[in-house]
């Protein structure tokens, strides 16, 4: 078994996947596309920003000679389907501005690589911006494309093309590997690249900053859950009880970590109440 960090920690994700032969074979097994790149870029920003609000792709690259854009995020957030939806769009924008119509010139792909998991529990998710017909046909206008990538829920039917860097991933998480199972050059490559005996001091300071940052956030949880439960106690009755969920819910709103439902499921309020408390904020 092969000790190695993480690709949970974005430090780790990039020294991987900022490698171009590393990004072009992820790419090509994702989206059957040949890129030509020669860099990678990491925490890519426009300036100056696309409309009111910055985004910042993960890790950007551009292939001019086959006019594509592709962007690989891989952090969760509670927002993560209308965040990376808005990077994805930032992307499009950017190219109109030099356009002489709403055509952009470079076809734009966003990969987001959730290893943390999603609610839906869906191994492989699309955001197709191809219109269809009325019987659900493409009419092959728009290759746009966002897709959502979460190797924890592998099914048995994921294609086999996905399925070995998913594999990967998902193996890497408890910072052992079998490398045995694993044919294709590139994985070996990422392998290679995130020993932990190659972690140098100023990565293992970034990762520890992020296992940190998860532990304040849990710890921060934990503790709003065990105050509304000890406020209803000493309510003693049903309405202090509902008074006790809804502060806790105001607290889980105000951090930003979790999404109207989940609010919901932790503090036992109907998902109407929760998105009438998220509205204060």
């Amino acid at each position: 078994m092969k000790q190695v960090a993480s690709l949970r920690y974005d430090v780790i994700f990039k020294k991987a996947f900022s490698v171009p032969e590393i990004f072009t074979a992820f790419v090509h097994d994702f989206l059957n596309i040949e890129l030509e790149i020669d860099t990678v870029e990491k925490d890519k920003v426009y300036d100056p920003p696309i409309g009111n609000v910055a985004a910042k792709f993960d890790l950007y690259a551009e292939d001019k000679k086959n006019r594509v854009i592709v962007d690989v995020q891989h952090v969760r957030f509670p927002d993560h389907y209308h965040r990376f939806l808005h990077y994805h769009c930032a992307a499009l924008l950017d190219q109109i501005v030099h356009s002489k119509d709403y055509r952009p010139g470079l076809k734009v792909f966003t990969l987001v690589v959730l290893t943390s998991g999603d609610r839906h529990k869906e191994d492989i998710s699309i955001i197709d911006f191809d219109p269809k017909n009325r019987k659900g046909k493409p009419l092959r206008e728009i290759d746009h494309k966002v897709i959502f990538i979460c190797p924890k829920y592998l099914e048995d039917d994921t294609p086999k093309e996905y399925r070995e860097w998913m594999e990967a991933i998902e193996d890497s998480l408890d910072e052992q590997i079998d490398e045995s199972k694993y044919t294709h050059p590139e994985i070996q490559h990422v392998f290679k690249l995130i020993e932990k005996d190659k972690v140098t001091p100023e990565e293992r300071a970034k990762m520890f900053d992020e296992y940190s940052m998860e532990a304040v956030k849990k710890e921060k949880i934990l503790k709003i859950k065990a105050d509304a439960k000890e406020d209803g106690k000493k309510e003693g009755i049903k309405e202090g009880e509902q008074k006790a969920r809804e502060e806790s819910a105001r607290n889980l709103c105000s951090l930003g970590i979790l999404t109207e439902e989940q609010i919901a499921q932790t503090t036992g309020l109907t998902l109407e109440r929760v998105k009438s408390l998220q509205a204060q904020f």
